[in-house]
């Protein structure tokens, strides 16, 4: 396998989410010069639009960089727990098409939150139940959970 292939496995997510910020990024100097183009005409609604338009890249923009450092923060916790050792093991059946089973995640889950419940100050715990919650399909509850972990993480 070439050098080029290795690098783009390994760093596909990576490689993804700078592809999806660069369109967020386009569409947002798109729209925020399509509300100054709004803003600067001399109808009155035009200048509505374009103010309320204007909330459209402000938020756009708030969110993308949110979650930049969440996915960072997320990194960083994630190469602690693999230095300690503490990472959960990736070792659930999967399906034929590559997605975990469900059922054996559910069963996994509750050694999780019984570690959460005995040291519910330890960012650890609660990064390896956003873990189990996200195996079992929890996608709400893992970001939270995970988010609580970063904001331990943090101190």
């Amino acid at each position: 396998m070439t050098d080029t292939v290795q690098f783009l496995r390994k760093h596909r997510v990576k490689i993804g989410v700078a592809f999806v910020t660069v369109l967020l990024v386009f569409w947002l100097v798109v729209a925020l010069q399509r509300s100054v183009i709004l803003l600067t005409d001399p109808e009155p609604v035009a200048k509505a639009l374009g103010a309320a338009y204007l909330l459209l890249p402000l938020i756009g923009a708030w969110a993308l960089v949110r979650e930049l450092f969440f996915g960072a923060q997320t990194e960083r916790m994630a190469s602690v727990l693999h230095d300690e050792g503490g990472l959960p093991v990736d070792d659930l059946p999967r399906t034929p098409a590559g997605r975990l089973v469900r059922e054996a995640a559910d069963a996994q889950f509750p050694a999780y939150q019984a570690d959460v419940e005995a040291r519910p100050e330890d960012w650890r715990s609660w990064f390896r139940l956003s873990c189990a919650y996200d195996a079992a399909g929890d996608r709400t509850r893992a970001r939270r959970s995970m988010r609580h972990a970063a904001k331990l993480f943090r101190g």
